[in-house]
């Protein structure tokens, strides 16, 4: 497979590292085009009112494009402009911390693959429900593996397979598991600072409260040790309320 690879933690994350390390070992041709500084919360944001720039990275194992921009700038920029063909499939990740439920509209990694969505590409999104890991290349080499067992021609069209991790070794889980996502939201809660001038600011925390998670959904059974695999898709007309709207006579 020729796979672009990117993320939303930056091109120095160990789970890029990872990933890179695992699709070679594999045989896979990767290009790697991921932002330069940490871009986690980003979603699907553009750079717009500045210019786009990019600088290479090589190291020993390693080489790739750094983009001073964000997980979606990442994709676009290398499908129009830094990439010779296409590739096959586009891969995001593996992201420190778990996107499940409503995760999947602040994250950056999945903003990537989403780009890579409706660009009409395969794509895959790979978190890791730990921030601070001890070794990802079990977990890398797994998310290879199910990515070459994906019949893509029977997933519909701009679809991202959203992937988690548990906060366990790889052998320790009890499996995967195709699930849909958890209805449960955020509960936010601003921890508030004060600096050497004494202005406030806040530092974002919060919970998905465990009592709200329903049973079976990703957060549910990531909790409890599975890997998760959630088909995404990104159509957001509420056709119920569409209804609704025209007898009303809108």
């Amino acid at each position: 497979m020729r796979v672009l690879l990117t993320n939303d933690d930056g091109i120095y994350a160990p789970g890029l590292r990872a990933l890179y390390a695992a699709l070679h070992e594999a045989g896979h041709e990767v290009t790697v085009v991921a932002p330069m500084n940490q871009q986690s919360g980003v979603g699907h944001s553009l750079t717009v009112f500045v210019p786009l720039r990019v600088q290479k990275v090589a190291e020993d194992g390693f080489s790739g494009t750094a983009l001073f921009g964000t997980p979606t700038d990442c994709v676009k920029l290398a499908l129009s402009q830094l990439l010779p063909s296409r590739p096959d499939v586009v891969m995001s990740g593996i992201n420190a911390g778990a996107n499940v439920g409503p995760d999947i509209l602040y994250s950056g990694t999945v903003g990537a693959a989403t780009e890579a969505a409706h660009e009409g590409l395969p794509s895959l999104a790979f978190s890791h429900d730990s921030f601070t890991p001890s070794n990802l290349m079990p977990v890398a080499r797994h998310a290879v593996a199910l990515a070459e067992r994906i019949v893509w021609e029977h997933v519909p069209p701009r679809r991202v397979i959203n992937v988690n991790y548990p906060a366990c070794p790889l052998e320790e889980c009890k499996g995967t598991r195709v699930c849909s996502l958890t209805s449960a939201v955020w509960v936010n809660d601003y921890a508030e600072r004060r600096d050497l001038h004494n202005a406030p600011y806040w530092w974002l925390a919060g919970e998905i409260p465990p009592h709200s998670v329903n049973a079976g959904s990703d957060k549910d059974l990531l909790n409890r040790g599975y890997i998760t695999i959630s088909p995404l898709k990104f159509e957001f007309t509420d056709t119920e309320t569409v209804d609704v709207l025209v007898k009303m006579g809108l």
